[in-house]
């Protein structure tokens, strides 16, 4: 590190970036499927417009209430996790020592290095070490339930405007092709986007998308068209 500059990682972006990739896929993915699925069953345009309508304001919904559910909970195991860990501080604090120190001989130190590093470190903020090193809870990690819920029902609202607009412009004949096309074109880009984004191969992120993508639209259309068959 030069010139007091701080490294940038992209474990940093690990708590947003997984809700907004999950959000923005979850849009494309399940909206396009209501919509094809509804086309399928030989509804009129207007009505499938209705659907993708209905699918991207429940589905924003639902992404925030879960995300929001699922990450507190997190943050209330971890708020738990440190309070315990401060009882332990108080009753016992030479034991506390030890054991930090105990992480750190395991980790590859000289014991009596790690010794001198756990009272070091528990003198700056011992409450902070052992969060760190014996809880792994982090800053960078810890759990942010707002910010999770914001970030998955904004994606997915813009995901799932995506191929709601081809459906609303494309023609009643054309539609289903135009629908299908366009949103596996639209997780292919999140794919890769994501992909690099997170280090990982964009091409490898943007086939394992569509073929997952590809799969559920045509599921569901499928079963629209054997319910409009019937009907």
């Amino acid at each position: 590190m030069l010139g007091g500059n701080k490294e940038r990682h992209r474990t940093r972006r690990i708590g947003w970036l997984r809700a907004a990739v999950l959000g923005a896929n979850d849009g494309i993915l399940s909206t396009s499927s209501l919509v094809l699925g509804v086309a399928a069953a030989h509804a009129t345009h207007s009505n499938v417009v209705i659907a993708g309508v209905a699918g991207l304001v429940a589905g924003a919904m639902s992404m925030a209430a879960g995300e929001y559910v699922s990450v507190h909970s997190q943050a209330d195991t971890e708020q738990a996790e440190l309070e315990r860990e401060r009882t332990e501080l108080k009753a016992d604090n030479e034991g506390e020592h030890k054991e930090l120190a105990a992480i750190y001989v395991a980790r590859g130190l000289d014991p009596s290095f790690a010794k001198q590093v756990a009272q070091q470190l528990m003198a700056h903020d011992a409450l902070g070490a052992h969060a760190r090193d014996e809880l792994g809870i982090s800053e960078t990690l810890r759990a942010r339930p707002i910010q999770a819920a914001l970030a998955s029902a904004g994606s997915f609202a813009i995901g799932a405007a995506m191929p709601l607009l081809v459906t609303a412009i494309a023609p009643e004949t054309g539609l289903i092709p135009l629908v299908s096309g366009t949103s596996l074109v639209f997780l292919a880009l999140l794919g890769g986007l994501a992909a690099r984004a997170g280090g990982a191969g964009e091409m490898v992120g943007a086939l394992r998308v569509t073929f997952w993508g590809a799969l559920a639209m045509a599921l569901t259309a499928g079963v629209g068209s054997l319910f409009g068959t019937i009907s």
